[in-house]
């Protein structure tokens, strides 16, 4: 018998990347009213960015530790690499038995959208990880926000807040509040 993937019709497939390109352009969607910042991202934009989110954010360009709806973020960069990621601790990966294992999974494909359920240090994190210099402040606040959403939703609907792909297992709009206040609080720059 033929694996699960090799028995899709050409038709099922199109279908399937025309509904994943469609998600990519919505979940990348804003208010055309709200100027996104150009330019090449760097650490001294963000760290006014982070800033401005937490006025008592603690760190240094490059290592940042602040604090988003009492949760703890840390933000790391390397310029010269042009690397950014954005990751917050979850649980011990040893409390993660084989179905909550499948449903991350199920999650990354279609309501983790941008950040990801991962595994790193034996803990469970809620992880984005982007391009340093191709960073705008939208999609930097829009990428805390959906971290930050990963880690209320982990045990209920996994969703990162942004819009669900619905050619996945999960269903529904969550958590798009958090990203859309962090959008406007960070660009009152």
């Amino acid at each position: 018998m033929a694996p699960a993937y090799r028995t899709y019709s050409v038709y099922s497939l199109f279908i399937l990347f025309s509904l994943l390109t469609m998600t990519a352009t919505f979940a990348g969607a804003v208010d055309d009213n709200q100027p996104a910042k150009k330019g090449k991202m760097n650490n001294a934009r963000l760290d006014l960015l982070i800033r401005k989110i937490d006025k008592d954010a603690n760190g240094k360009p490059g290592f940042w530790r602040f604090s988003v709806e009492d949760t703890i973020v840390t933000v790391v960069t390397d310029e010269r690499a042009d690397r950014m990621r954005i990751i917050i601790p979850i649980v011990e990966a040893k409390e993660l038995d084989e179905k909550m294992m499948f449903r991350l999974l199920q999650a990354n494909f279609d309501s983790a959208l941008d950040a990801r359920y991962s595994i790193a240090k034996g803990l469970l994190w809620s992880a984005y990880i982007h391009p340093l210099s191709s960073l705008d402040d939208i999609t930097f606040l829009s990428a805390i926000g959906q971290s930050v959403n990963l880690l209320k939703t982990y045990g209920s609907n996994f969703s990162s807040g942004a819009l669900i792909f619905k050619g996945g297992d999960s269903e529904g709009l969550q958590r798009r509040q958090l990203i859309d206040e962090l959008i406007k609080k960070g660009l009152a720059i």
